[in-house]
């Protein structure tokens, strides 16, 4: 486990001086999002530091517009909606430079009343896939790398244009152009300096495939670090687009004719305090060690039951397109970007990049989906097949990702790996999530409707 970035007494320090007078004391909700309170500097060393502040436990059975949804057992009308507590994790204690005088702190979630940890909490949920790692003596590493898309237009206008007719940032694809990305160095230059100095270091940015499209990538970590980095950095990148009166989008899909955005997670196995990692075999198959082998098998084998955890909403799976840079099939290929796993790098380097996830994905659920899959595959000595050589996109002996919310729903419902992995009461929680966000879609009629039907039929 990385240690802070922002020690307990440089804090109180900086808090008594007056250097910090805020502290964010946040957790992640279902949809990876920062939930939490802004919490005075004196109040969070008199009351919080070594205790808790409480939310009200309906945030963890709301959609992305705060919709209280049925369905659930964990919290419902009937209960009260009752608080949990938000215990902070003084490890990921870190000073936000973009705002004034402010530090940030993640919480771990507890029951008010038995003091256990809410099961059904993101972090939680990763954290359950850690422990059942290391009672097989691995530890894991991850890293995900976020694409984004960049508008000349605030959030705010943006919303009264009704997100229709948007300036991308660049007028042509700057996919690792430097005279195009220099002109948006004024930006991106905040958040990677800004990044580094929130104790979320940065190894480099690049023009992505599409007008106005980014990548940002960060520093390979312990998947729970990994998380909790990456939902800052997506929570601090919009907040300095917004300071700088412009709009930055994480959505897999923001419009049909254009690239959409992923989150390709990659990951490895490493002995059980970090220092070696098991996945290179010099005279392996493939130089794949045992572990790599049942690691990717399981991902070959579980990816589709677990889909959902890549791709929550029904815009997910628009992202899925041939030729599109984001995967339709399920394959696995030595260094092949056409295929859902490519294996990359070497040594100690060796590890497997998932390109199935979009950047919508709550990091928290992917990362926990992937060791799921990884752990199954290495107790069940699954074997991941021979790559596949050529275009993933023709592929006629390949499984494909689901192509819809409601196929994602099914596979997720259906799935041994998931309930095993989760538990019953994690399993239900996370399916009713994907029920609800698909009945919710369906309360609205579209534009596309509108315009193909007001008229015609």
């Amino acid at each position: 486990m990385a240690t802070s970035p922002l020690e307990r007494n440089a804090l109180e320090e900086m808090i008594r001086s007056g250097e910090i007078d805020t502290v964010l004391v946040v957790f992640p909700d279902l949809q990876g999002r920062l939930m939490g309170k802004r919490v005075t500097g004196h109040y969070f060393l008199d009351h919080v530091i070594d205790g808790s502040v409480e939310a009200c436990n309906y945030l963890l059975t709301v959609d992305v517009d705060m919709n209280v949804l049925p369905g659930y057992e964990y919290a419902t009308w009937e209960k009260g909606y009752g608080d949990f507590s938000c215990r902070p994790d003084l490890a990921t204690l870190r000073r936000i430079p973009w705002l004034e005088a402010t530090a940030l702190v993640v919480c771990d979630l507890f029951d008010e009343e038995t003091g256990e940890p809410v099961e059904v909490a993101p972090r939680t949920i990763l954290r359950r896939q850690l422990e059942r790692a290391a009672a097989l003596g691995y530890s894991i590493k991850c890293g995900t790398e976020l694409e984004f898309i960049l508008f000349r237009q605030s959030y705010e206008e943006a919303a009264e244009a009704g997100y229709r007719g948007l300036t991308p940032q660049n007028d042509y694809i700057l996919d690792y152009h430097i005279l195009q990305t220099t002109k948006d160095e004024y930006l991106i230059r905040q958040i990677r300096n800004g990044m580094d100095g929130a104790g979320v270091p940065v190894e480099f940015s690049k023009g992505e495939a599409e007008h106005g499209q980014h990548e940002i990538n960060l520093y390979y970590a312990e998947a729970l670090e990994m998380a909790d980095r990456h939902t800052i950095y997506k929570n601090g990148v919009k907040e300095i687009a917004a300071l700088n009166g412009q709009a930055i989008t994480f959505m897999a899909k923001y419009a049909f004719d254009k690239v959409g955005s992923s989150c390709h997670i990659h990951s490895s196995v490493w002995d059980a305090d970090g220092t070696t990692s098991l996945m290179w075999d010099e005279g392996g198959p493939h130089h794949m060690s045992e572990v790599f082998r049942g690691w990717l098998g399981g991902q070959m084998a579980a990816t589709r039951e677990l889909a959902w955890c890549y791709a929550p909403f029904v815009n997910s799976y628009k992202r899925y397109q041939p030729d599109s840079w984001a995967p339709t099939a399920i394959g696995w290929g030595k260094d092949n970007r056409t295929l859902g796993l490519r294996v990359v790098s070497h040594g100690q380097g060796y590890r497997v990049e998932s390109r199935i996830p979009g950047a919508d994905a709550n990091p928290y659920l992917a990362l926990a989906a992937k060791i799921a899959a990884g752990l199954h595959g290495i107790r069940n000595g699954l074997e991941p097949g021979d790559p596949y050589t050529g275009n993933g996109y023709e592929a006629e002996d390949l499984l494909r990702v689901p192509h819809t919310l409601v196929d994602a729903i099914e596979l997720l419902e259906g799935s041994s790996v998931a309930r095993e992995a989760f538990g019953e009461d994690v399993h239900k929680h996370l399916v009713n999530t994907a029920v609800q966000e698909w009945n919710e879609f369906n309360k609205y009629v579209t534009d596309w409707e509108v315009r193909r039907g007001f008229e015609r039929l």
